[in-house]
C-alpha cells in the first residue's frame, strides 16, 4: 500500500535535481523523460499528448513546480490501478537527485546505505516543502539507530549538536543528514559493517514495514513435513523465506481482520507450537524456545488488533502521535503567547491612564496656584474651589489606589500565569525525562534479551553439534560392530578350514608314517631278495669264457661279472625302483 504524501516527496526531490538553475522551474523535455518514467516504474501508460496540452500555455520557458504538479495527480497519481514496487520507485527518484547534491566517496556510508537514509528521512521529514527533518525526529531516528548498533544514547553529545543545529533553524536537509551519519559523528568507533547494519534494520523497521523476523519451523499442507524457514512479519503479512536474505520466497500469510492465533500443545516431537488460522486455511509453526514463541504470538496479536481498528503500523502511529502532539504544543504555546500579549496591552493602557490621571492631577495644582496668585479678591471662592478640587483629588487619589490594588492583582495574576507557565515546563521536562528513562529501559531490557538470545543460539550451536558427533560416532560405532561380526564370521571360517586341514594333515601324516613302514617293509624285502638273487646268480652262472679285459676284484676274490655287466645292472635296479616308488 502506497500513500500520496509520501510518493509526492520522492518527486520532489526528482524535480528539484532537474532544477539545475534553482529557479523552481524545469524544462519540458526534462519533464517528459520524468513523467515517462514515473508510468513505467507505476506500472500506466504514458501520455504525451496530454502533458502538452496541459502546458501549451508555457512553451515559451521552462515549467514549474505549481504548474507541474495538477498534471501529475490527474494524469499519473490519479491512473495508478495496481500495486507497484513502491522501493523500485524510490531508487528511480535517488538515482535522478544523489548524484547532483552528495557523493559519498569521503563518507562512512556506501551508495545503498545512502539511499537508505533517504527514504528514512523521506519518511520522517515534515509534510512541507522544501522537505526538511525537525530536531526531535532526528532525535528519534539516532536513537533507534544506536539502538540497532547495539550502542548507548549520548544525551550530552546530542545536547552539544542542538546547540549547532540552532544556527540551521533546528533542521536539517536529507543531504545534511547523510552527511552528519557519514561523517560518523554519532558512530565514532564503530566499523561500516555495523553503521550498515544499523541503518539497515532501522529501514526495514521503518520503509519496508517489518515488525519482527527470525527462524521458526512450518508444517507443510502437502507432506505434512516440517522445514524451517526465516518469517518476516509486516502490518498485514507474515512471509516466509528459504532463509534470511529473502531471495527465495516460499509463500505469504495474508492477515486479515479474521484471522486469529493460538496456542498449541506440543505433538509430534514438536515443541513451543502455535497455529495461524485464517479464512481458507491454517499454518502450524512451532518456534526454537517458550520466549520466541510469546513474542510472536504478541506480534501477530498485535498486528491483527491494529487491522480490526483500522489503524497502521507501530511506527506509523508513533510518527502521527508525534506530529500531534507538536502540533498540539505549538497550538498551546500560541494561545499563551496570545494571551500574554493581550495582558501586556491591559497593562499599557492601565499605565497610560494613570498618567493621564497625574497629569490631570498636576494641571489642577498648577491652575490653582496660579489662580491664588493672580485672584486674591477671589480667594475664598478658590477656597471652596480648591476644597473641591482636594476632593475631587480624594476621589481620584481613592480612584488610583483602586487602579492601583486592581494593577497589584492584575500583576498578581500575571506572576501565577507565569508561574504556571514554569511549572509548565518542568512538568514537560519531567515527561520528557520520563521518557528517556523508559527508553534507557527498553534498551537495557532489548540487549539484555539480545545476549540471552545469542547465548541461547550459541548453546543450541553446540547441542546441534553434540547431536551431530553423537550420531556420528554411533553410526561408527554400528559400522566397527558389524566389521569386528564379519571379522569374527571370517575367523570362525578359518578355524573351520584350519581344524579341517589340521585333520588332513594328521590323516596324511598317519598314511604318510603308514607307506613309510610299507615301503620300508618293501626295501628290506628287496634288500633280502637281492641278496638272494645275487647268490643264487653266482651259484647258478655258466661258466663261460673268461673275458679279456681286466677282471673285477672284490673283498672275497675275482667277481663274477664285469664292471660293465655291473654298471647295466645298477641302471635295471634304478629304473625298477623309480617305477615302483610312484605305483607306491
Amino acid at each position: 500500500m502506497w500513500l500520496r504524501d509520501e510518493i509526492l516527496k520522492s518527486i520532489w526531490h526528482a524535480f528539484t535535481a532537474l532544477d539545475v538553475d534553482q529557479r523552481g522551474k524545469v524544462s519540458k523535455s526534462q519533464l517528459k523523460v520524468l513523467s515517462h518514467s514515473l508510468c513505467t516504474v507505476m506500472k500506466i501508460p504514458h501520455d504525451p499528448v496530454a502533458l502538452e496540452e496541459h502546458f501549451k500555455d508555457d512553451d515559451k520557458g521552462p515549467l514549474s513546480n505549481q504548474g507541474y504538479m495538477p498534471y501529475l495527480n490527474r494524469f499519473i497519481l490519479d491512473k495508478v490501478q495496481e500495486e507497484f514496487d513502491v522501493l523500485e520507485f524510490n531508487k528511480m527518484c535517488w538515482t535522478l537527485c544523489y548524484k547532483k547534491n552528495i557523493s559519498t566517496k569521503h563518507l562512512l556510508i556506501s551508495d545503498d546505505d545512502a539511499f537508505k537514509v533517504w527514504c528514512i528521512f523521506n519518511f520522517l521529514s515534515e509534510d512541507k516543502y522544501p522537505l526538511v527533518m525537525i530536531t526531535e525526529e532526528i532525535e528519534c531516528f539516532l536513537r533507534k539507530l544506536m539502538e540497532a548498533m547495539g550502542s548507548g544514547w549520548s544525551e550530552e553529545k546530542f545536547c552539544d549538536y542542538k546547540l549547532q543545529l540552532h544556527s540551521k533553524n533546528n533542521r536539517l536537509s536529507a543531504w545534511e543528514l547523510i552527511e552528519l551519519l557519514g561523517l560518523g559523528h554519532f558512530t565514532k568507533g564503530m566499523t561500516r559493517q555495523t553503521l550498515s547494519m544499523g541503518i539497515g534494520e532501522v529501514f526495514q523497521e521503518l520503509i519496508l514495514d517489518v515488525l519482527k523476523q527470525g527462524y521458526m519451523m512450518k508444517k507443510g499442507h502437502k507432506r505434512k513435513n516440517w522445514t524451517e524457514r526465516w518469517f518476516v512479519l509486516r502490518p498485514n503479512s507474515l512471509s516466509y523465506y528459504v532463509c534470511e536474505d529473502l531471495v527465495e520466497k516460499k509463500g505469504d500469510i495474508i492477515l486479515d481482520p479474521t484471522c486469529c492465533v493460538e496456542s498449541l500443545p506440543d505433538k509430534e516431537g514438536k515443541k513451543c507450537m502455535f497455529i495461524i488460522k485464517c479464512t481458507d486455511k491454517s499454518f502450524e509453526i512451532s518456534a526454537s524456545d517458550k520466549k520466541k514463541k510469546q513474542e510472536w504470538l504478541q506480534a501477530i496479536q498485535t498486528c491483527l488488533q491494529l487491522l480490526r481498528l483500522g489503524l497502521p503500523s507501530p511506527h506509523r502511529e508513533a510518527r502521527l502521535r508525534r506530529r500531534e502532539l507538536r502540533q498540539r504544543q505549538q497550538t498551546e504555546e500560541g494561545d499563551l503567547a496570545e494571551r500574554m500579549k493581550h495582558l501586556q496591552a491591559a497593562n499599557e493602557n492601565k499605565q497610560r491612564q494613570l498618567e493621564g490621571m497625574r497629569k490631570k492631577m498636576e494641571e489642577a495644582a498648577a491652575t490653582a496656584a496660579e489662580e491664588e496668585h493672580t485672584q486674591l479678591d477671589l480667594q475664598d471662592r478658590y477656597k471652596l474651589e480648591l476644597k473641591r478640587e482636594r476632593m475631587v483629588r480624594q476621589q481620584m487619589e481613592e480612584q488610583v489606589a483602586q487602579k492601583s490594588s486592581e494593577l497589584e492583582q492584575y500583576l498578581l495574576r500575571v506572576r501565577e500565569l507565569e508561574n504556571m507557565y514554569r511549572r509548565l515546563e518542568e512538568a514537560l521536562e519531567d515527561e520528557k525525562q520520563a521518557k528517556q528513562d523508559e527508553e534507557a529501559m527498553h534498551k537495557l531490557q532489548a540487549s539484555l534479551l539480545g545476549e540471552e538470545a545469542a547465548k541461547r543460539a550459541e548453546l543450541e550451536r553446540f547441542h546441534r553439534q553434540q547431536q551431530r558427533a553423537l550420531s556420528q560416532t554411533e553410526s561408527e560405532k554400528q559400522e566397527l560392530v558389524a566389521e569386528q561380526r564379519l571379522k569374527e564370521r571370517e575367523l570362525q571360517a578359518a578355524m573351520l578350514q584350519l581344524e579341517k586341514l589340521e585333520r588332513e594333515r594328521l590323516g596324511a601324516l598317519e598314511q604318510y608314517q603308514e607307506v613309510s613302514t610299507k615301503l620300508e617293509r618293501a626295501a628290506n624285502k628287496t634288500k633280502t631278495w637281492k641278496d638272494k638273487v645275487a647268490k643264487h646268480e653266482g651259484l647258478v652262472r655258466l661258466i663261460q669264457p673268461g673275458h679279456k679285459g681286466p677282471q673285477r676284484i672284490t673283498n672275497w676274490g675275482p667277481a663274477s661279472f664285469t664292471d660293465v655287466e655291473l654298471e647295466l645292472r645298477k641302471k635295471s635296479w634304478q629304473e625298477r625302483k623309480n617305477q615302483g616308488a610312484p605305483a607306491q
